[in-house]
C-alpha cells in the first residue's frame, strides 16, 4: 500500500531533489539561475498557493493550507525570481540536504554532496532564521460549547518564498514522514525519497534494476 505524502513533505523533498542525476554519470542543478527558480515555483503552484509566479492567463487566487505563508516576496503577481531570492533558496536547499543527511542516519547520505554537507547545528540555525522571516501571531478560536483553541497564523504582510519553504521543511522534519526518508544508493542515483512500503530499497523501479544488474556484475567479476 502506497503511503500518502503530505504537502510539507513534498515541498521539502522536491527542493532537495533540484540536485539530481543528469543521466550521463554526473549531477545537475535545476536552480542555477533565477529562471530555474521561477520555473520550479510555477511547477509547485498548487503546493505554494500565492507564491507561484502567475502565468499570463492565470489570475486565480489560492488559499493557503498547512504551514506555508500565502505569498512569496517577488515571486508572485506575474514577476520572476531575482538573484537575491535564488541565493536565499539555494542556501535553504543546502540546509535541507544537510538535515536530510542527518535524518537518514545511520544510513549514508546522498553521494551528491556527502563530502561537503553543512554541520547539522548550523543547518538548524539557518532553517529557524529562514522560517522567522515570516512572523506569526496567536489567533483565538472559541466555538460555542467548545474549548478555546489557539492557532498561530502568519502575519498578513508580503510573504517570503524562502520562509514558506522553511516552514514546510520544519513541519516535515518534525513530523512522522521524516522516519520514512531514505537516500537512494542505486548506481548513479543521488535522490532522497520517502519509503512507500516496508520492503522498498530504491527511489524508483529503474534504480532497483540498476542495483541488481550492478550486484550481478560484481558477483560475476568475483568468480572470474
Amino acid at each position: 500500500m502506497r503511503e500518502p505524502i503530505s504537502r510539507d513533505a513534498r515541498l521539502a523533498l522536491d527542493l532537495a531533489l533540484t540536485i539530481r542525476h543528469d543521466g550521463n554519470g554526473g549531477v545537475t542543478d535545476d536552480l542555477t539561475d533565477p529562471a530555474g527558480l521561477t520555473e520550479w515555483v510555477r511547477a509547485h503552484a498548487e503546493l505554494l498557493p500565492g507564491t507561484a509566479t502567475e502565468r499570463a492567463d492565470d489570475h486565480c487566487e489560492g488559499s493557503a493550507t498547512g504551514t506555508a505563508p500565502q505569498s512569496a516576496e517577488g515571486a508572485g503577481g506575474g514577476s520572476t525570481a531575482d538573484a537575491a531570492q535564488l541565493a536565499s533558496v539555494r542556501e535553504l536547499r543546502d540546509v535541507v540536504r544537510a538535515l536530510f543527511a542527518r535524518a537518514v542516519r545511520p544510513g549514508d547520505p546522498s553521494p551528491a554532496d556527502a563530502a561537503r554537507l553543512m554541520p547539522p547545528e548550523e543547518a538548524v540555525r539557518h532553517l529557524n532564521e529562514a522560517a522567522a522571516r515570516t512572523p506569526t501571531v496567536p489567533v483565538l478560536d472559541w466555538p460555542e460549547d467548545a474549548t478555546p483553541l489557539v492557532h498561530h497564523t502568519p502575519v498578513r504582510t508580503t510573504g517570503d518564498l524562502t520562509a514558506a519553504l522553511a516552514h514546510a521543511v520544519i513541519a516535515f522534519l518534525a513530523g512522522p514522514d521524516r522516519d520514512r526518508l531514505r537516500a537512494c544508493h542505486a548506481p548513479r542515483c543521488v535522490r532522497y525519497f520517502l519509503k512507500e512500503h516496508p520492503r522498498q530499497e530504491w527511489c524508483k523501479p529503474s534504480c532497483g534494476n540498476r542495483a541488481r544488474v550492478a550486484r550481478h556484475h560484481q558477483r560475476h567479476k568475483a568468480t572470474v
